[in-house]
């Protein structure tokens, strides 16, 4: 595990953003885990989630024109993310990689707006566009597949997804995870700061006061997770 994805978990757990204890999914299974981005609601906070989502985006070496954050919870991480890709990635690299043009971003409304600027997307225009969606995490890809599915109504051609974390988990009546399962669909990767298999790995290494929920993770992952 890289430092700055150790440093993702921590912040994570200190902003009660990575939840540990008993979770109902809509799968109906209970989980001894939960992520909810929506805690990452500072100003402190999303400097800090900024850069690790654009460690993994710059690692990555994905090739993309704009940043796209599903409502609700992928706004701020779209904006805070592209102020820090602004700052971080070097000019050299923003002029010949990413085209000089400041990392833009846009996301879309729940409900169709008929006036002012109307339409359902709000932000940069995705017309042509090469697209990156930022989430939090994917659960059984239903909030992905709405996104693509609007990008593509737009005009924009998504090329990849990147999530906060991987639960590696496999759907219901699938051997796939959710992540392979939109792979396989759209054929485009989906990255991910850090994977379950990184949490394990800190709770194992660290002395959290999280560690006692390691059985339960660990089980969890034995039972549900992508067979490596």
């Amino acid at each position: 595990m890289l430092e700055y994805q150790e440093n993702f978990i921590k912040v994570a757990i200190e902003n009660d953003v990575l939840k540990f204890g008993s979770f109902k999914l809509k799968s109906g299974r209970i989980s001894p885990f939960f992520l909810n981005a929506g805690n990452f609601n500072t100003g402190k906070a999303l400097l800090n989630v900024g850069e690790f989502y654009s460690e993994a985006i710059v690692r990555s070496g994905l090739d993309f024109d704009v940043l796209f954050g599903p409502a609700y919870k992928g706004i701020p991480l779209a904006a805070a993310v592209s102020s820090t890709l602004s700052r971080v990635v070097p000019i050299e690299l923003q002029k010949t990689k990413y085209n000089n043009a400041g990392f833009p971003f846009a996301f879309d409304r729940k409900e169709k707006k008929d006036h002012g600027e109307g339409g359902m997307i709000i932000g940069s225009s995705l017309q042509g566009k090469k697209v990156l969606i930022i989430d939090d995490v994917i659960t059984a890809g239903t909030a992905i597949r709405n996104s693509v599915d609007l990008i593509q109504k737009n005009g924009g051609i998504v090329v990849g997804v990147i999530v906060a974390i991987d639960r590696q988990e496999i759907g219901a009546d699938s051997d796939l995870s959710a992540v392979e399962e939109i792979k396989k669909e759209f054929g485009f990767n989906v990255y991910s700061i850090v994977q379950l298999d990184s949490v394990i790995e800190f709770l194992k290494t660290t002395e959290s006061e999280h560690k006692q929920f390691l059985p339960q993770i660990t089980d969890y992952r034995n039972k549900y997770g992508v067979k490596l």
